[in-house]
């Protein structure tokens, strides 16, 4: 089996790495100076357990299949259908990514569609470079066809995973667990948006987004679900010569990437309240507000929290009419 990871950023950068330490044969899929960067020297993994340079095989785009390949996608969700489409769609993807929306867009052109919830403290700003943050383990790793199965593919998969060093768990409700993660991931917009003091405005997004699932009748894994073990296996602990910085969202506009995955985190639940007929302006604000920051390459942190305080404010004001 050969895992072509397809965005070999924070998340498929330290999961391709780790797979390919494991044993595991592994084509790293990037472009532009990431790409130059990983052909040249190597992917350069700093860890807890120190810095080392692994020369991996890398591409900018597709490659003669080979039997037993599987793709494994971790692209933001604004860049799932572009980067998939031009690999032959009889192979088997995995969706190593946040939001829900990717295995089902995933599913219209693909037979075999896995999701995987990723919790993996990582980060991505300098070509070549990842930093994984996990200890003793570098993430945890929820693995399950999509849309409601656990196969033999996920289950090797999961095997793979747990032997390279990862927490790996082969669950049939995997979009549950999804749904969970999707409810921590809302307060990325804020953490990429403002200054810090953002986390009430986090547990608004939560709280109300909350509710939205309840009526919309989708179950969420709860924090204490996720507490019980991650907590348990996954610390986030100091790399020598990387602060932590922020998350994805963060990441992104900390890279100046022009886009952002806010419309498919507090998108995902603007688009359930609306087909419901539902308000939810705190995830709408911090949607649009996200939205516009990247287009504009705003640096992370530069929106006073009182600010988008009052943003929400004046929308919660006008849907209460």
């Amino acid at each position: 089996m050969r895992y072509v990871v397809i965005g070999a950023g924070a998340v498929g950068g330290t999961i391709g790495a780790f797979l390919a330490k494991g044993g595991h044969d592994v084509l790293l899929v990037a472009k532009g100076a990431h790409h130059a960067a990983l052909r040249a020297r190597g992917l350069r993994l700093l860890a807890p357990g120190g810095a080392e340079t692994l020369d991996l095989p890398v591409a900018d785009g597709p490659v003669p299949a080979r039997d037993g390949d599987v793709l494994i996608v971790a692209t933001k969700s604004q860049d799932t259908l572009a980067a998939l489409d031009p690999w032959p769609r009889e192979l088997p993807v995995v969706c190593a990514q946040n939001g829900v929306a990717n295995e089902r867009m995933v599913l219209r052109r693909f037979e075999r569609v896995y999701g995987m919830c990723v919790w993996l403290p990582a980060l991505h700003l300098e070509p070549g470079v990842v930093v994984s943050y996990g200890h003793p383990h570098p993430g945890m790793l929820h693995v399950g066809r999509y849309p409601q199965a656990v196969d033999e593919l996920a289950d090797q998969v999961t095997r793979d995973l747990a032997a390279s060093g990862f927490v790996a768990r082969a669950t049939p409700d995997v979009m549950r667990w999804k749904y969970g993660k999707l409810l921590s991931n809302l307060g990325n917009a804020a953490e990429a948006l403002c200054e810090p003091g953002f986390g009430d405005l986090a547990a608004l997004a939560r709280a109300e987004a909350t509710g939205v699932l309840a009526a919309a009748g989708l179950a969420h894994s709860t924090p204490e679900e996720e507490r019980e073990l991650r907590g348990h296996l996954v610390d986030i602990v100091p790399v020598d010569g990387a602060a932590r910085g922020g998350g994805s969202s963060w990441q992104s506009l900390a890279k100046g990437a022009g886009t952002i995955e806010a419309d498919y985190l507090n998108g995902e639940i603007v688009l359930l309240a609306r087909e419901l007929g539902l308000p939810a302006p705190v995830n709408e604000v911090l949607q649009r507000e996200a939205a516009l920051a990247a287009r504009e390459r705003r640096r992370p942190g530069s929106m006073p929290v009182a600010r988008m305080r009052e943003l929400i404010d004046a929308r919660s004001a006008a849907v209460s009419r």
